[in-house]
């Protein structure tokens, strides 16, 4: 069939990982072909194995995901035709190597196991009946997988930025510290202004001239009691109410 398997070409979460890749599922591909009873399989292969791929003839030859170091393929992903059919159904795509459990249970069912290597692989759509192969795709552009990073290639230094970053950096770093200059300048004349006219107020109340209330002059006192002439003989004078004074 004309039909070339894919990665889908629209941005994907994980379209592509390590371990998986995602597919096109081969929608209206084998409607003319295939029968309610018939199975499409996934084959999956070294990109440099797929040449010496052979189809199987029956169900019990498929190869499995454990022989994959040995064979350089194997087949998954076993559905029923119907699931392809018009109009498609979802999902949209096809997650190739996403089955986690194949590895460790050991499972002898055809399983859609992690994939070993980075690749690359080349996979092609297989259409088998009751009686083997009855129609097949062709094999699609090699499909490389990421590539972890080991610990030893990462570089602990950082990379030299360019001269212009840095100075972008410095000018950054410079105007705020003149912001940050100019904001504890304001608060500070702001605080120091509050607590000059705290101190004058109290000056000024300390310095406030300040009154008694008023006490008026003290009187002469009053000589004691009796009488007294005056030296020139000019009379008496009395310190208590007048009173007649007669020379001797």
């Amino acid at each position: 069939l004309p039909y070339v398997p894919r990665v889908p070409p629209v941005a994907l979460l994980g379209k592509v990982t390590a371990t998986t890749f995602a597919l096109e599922r081969p929608c209206c591909v084998f409607d003319r072909h295939a029968n309610s009873s018939d199975t499409v399989w996934l084959v999956v292969a070294f990109a440099n194995a797929s040449a010496t791929f052979r189809n199987p003839s029956s169900r019990a030859d498929v190869p499995l995901y454990k022989q994959l170091p040995s064979t350089h393929s194997y087949m998954t992903l076993e559905t029923a035709a119907a699931a392809f059919a018009c109009p498609a159904p979802s999902p949209a795509v096809l997650r190739v190597g996403g089955d986690t459990a194949c590895k460790d249970q050991g499972r002898q069912d055809p399983c859609n196991g992690p994939l070993p290597s980075p690749g690359p692989y080349r996979v092609k759509f297989l259409l088998m009946g009751c009686h083997g192969p009855k129609a097949e795709t062709l094999w699609s552009d090699p499909i490389l997988l990421r590539r972890a990073l080991s610990p030893s290639t990462i570089d602990p230094v950082p990379t030299r930025r360019g001269s212009d970053v840095v100075v972008i950096a410095s000018l950054l770093a410079s105007l705020g510290t003149v912001l940050a200059t100019a904001v504890l300048g304001a608060l500070g004349t702001k605080v120091w202004g509050s607590l000059c006219q705290r101190d004058l107020g109290t000056s000024a109340f300390a310095h406030r001239s300040y009154r008694t209330h008023h006490i008026p002059p003290a009187l002469p006192q009053p000589p004691p009691s009796g009488c007294g002439c005056s030296p020139r003989g000019l009379g008496c004078f009395a310190l208590r109410p007048p009173a007649p004074c007669h020379r001797n």
